[in-house]
């Protein structure tokens, strides 16, 4: 009797200490963060009306169509950098781009950020990888879920250069549209995190050269971590690899940071900065946030102060890419500018060189393959260094040339010389133009706080009249 007395005690207990649980961690589950300070630092809250850059954007397009894309398609130079500019590029919105190993948040942190936990709208979290797609969050009128196959075929969006790489790789993209006040103004993708021990060959599609692809149209790209994770294996050295050129867009977020006591987040915070030293090569080390980007409470006992203000500075600095989107496109376009202007200089000097050293015996292939195996025997490379406003960090790889030419005879492309008509005018000329005058002349007219409703293409015509080359001034 007394045995099953205590038996039932027992049961009571375990009962009671159940409960208790469940009821610690009902009360867990309902101390939720304050999200004053996101909508505060992003503006979320505020009606002030948009800024009407569609002249500035219709300038932007002509200029490009006009002075840039002729030069571009001549010397087909997206065959070189795989680099194509499309109409739906240059009005697309600031896109942030997160990186990171596996199940280190990234998905958690988009959920945060644009409010969507125990929402139909959250992006599925968890302790396993559960990432598989790049996913790409965009605003829209209603919740809406868009197969990459349809992203890609559409021409009106930014994507559609994507579909080069494969029918494998657009099931992996995802796009959803989400009615979000953040989303007007920037649009996030969420990438596959990195596992360390998988192939390339078993995801069924050049994830580096789509994590490039990605990377070379982000304008913030955060690059994710956690103290389980920070050990850097092949396929995280080949992206900050990709990242090289990229330092100040990226923004490195050691996350989770309140799941660890004061002494062990420092600690942890130094062996992150020697595993990435060998990675990142560069004077200035990049901006590091230690925060806790989730919804739920900070734990107590940790340094809450800090982590607002760490999450606060992130916070800023997006803020910061959005309110600057004009300007950065803009530059964009410029720098894309200068590279195909380079890539056309060296094309006209390999052309001239073949041309020089061809006579009538000679083979013309023999003679073309002894100037791309060594162009510096024929100062290739130097001579462009010679002209203005080239510098030596913005030549491509001379290896790229052996490529490149190997699927675009030599014979195929013209000398810059003759790249001019009489309306048209040179497409030296015109790029040169849009590179000295026309791009930074509609980037100072935002600069100066000029009215951009005032640029009308139908007035100005963007840019100059071209000028008569054949007629005396």
């Amino acid at each position: 009797m007394r045995v099953r007395v205590l038996l039932c005690c027992l049961a009571a207990s375990l009962l009671l200490s159940g409960q208790a649980e469940e009821t610690e961690d009902v009360n867990e589950e309902v101390l939720m963060r304050d999200r004053s300070h996101i909508e505060k630092t992003l503006m979320l809250n505020e009606d002030k009306p948009a800024d009407d850059y569609s002249a500035v954007m219709q300038r932007l397009r002509k200029i490009y169509h006009s002075s840039i894309k002729p030069l571009e398609q001549s010397y087909k130079y997206n065959e070189l950098r795989q680099h194509e500019i499309t109409d739906g590029e240059i009005t697309s919105k600031p896109m942030v781009l997160f990186l990171g190993p596996w199940s280190v948040g990234k998905s958690t942190m988009i959920n945060y950020l644009l409010g969507l936990e125990d929402t139909r709208y959250q992006l599925y979290t968890g302790a396993e990888p559960t990432t598989s797609e790049f996913t790409v969050l965009m605003h829209g009128p209603k919740l809406k879920t868009i197969e990459g196959i349809v992203m890609a075929a559409d021409s009106a969006r930014s994507f559609s250069p994507l579909e080069k790489f494969g029918q494998n790789f657009l099931e992996k993209l995802i796009g959803i549209e989400v009615p979000h006040k953040l989303l007007e103004r920037v649009t996030f993708v969420d990438t596959p995190g990195i596992i360390e021990n998988r192939k390339q060959q078993e995801r069924g599609y050049p994830f580096n050269d789509v994590c490039q692809w990605f990377i070379d149209r982000a304008d913030l790209i955060f690059v994710v971590f956690d103290p389980t994770k920070l050990d850097v294996g092949l396929e995280l050295e080949m992206l900050f690899r990709q990242l090289k050129g990229r330092e100040s867009q990226i923004r490195i977020i050691l996350n989770k940071a309140d799941s660890l006591a004061t002494q062990m987040l420092m600690r942890v915070y130094g062996a992150l900065f020697w595993s990435l030293a060998p990675l990142i090569n560069v004077t200035e080390p990049p901006r590091v946030y230690v925060s806790s980007f989730w919804p739920q409470e900070y734990k107590p006992d940790t340094h809450r102060e800090l982590f607002l203000k760490e999450e606060i500075s992130l916070l800023e600095d997006l803020n910061q890419v959005i309110e600057n989107r004009m300007e950065n496109k803009i530059a964009f376009i410029r720098q894309h500018a200068i590279r195909v202007r380079i890539h056309a200089l060296l094309v006209d000097r390999y052309l001239q060189t073949y041309k020089d050293k061809m006579t009538f015996f000679s083979d013309g292939e023999l003679v073309f393959k002894d100037i791309v195996e060594d162009p510096d025997k024929f100062y290739i490379f130097k001579t462009i260094l010679a002209k203005t406003n080239v510098s030596k960090f913005d030549l491509p790889n001379r290896d790229a040339y052996k490529d490149f030419f190997g699927i675009n005879p030599i014979s195929s492309f013209k000398l810059l010389s003759q790249q001019c008509s009489y309306m048209g005018g040179c497409f030296l000329e015109k790029i040169e133009r849009a590179i000295t005058q026309e791009l930074p002349g509609l980037l100072g007219s935002l600069g100066l706080g000029k009215n951009p409703g005032a640029l009308n293409c139908d007035k100005t015509g963007c840019g100059e009249t071209p000028k008569n080359r054949y007629r005396k001034h």
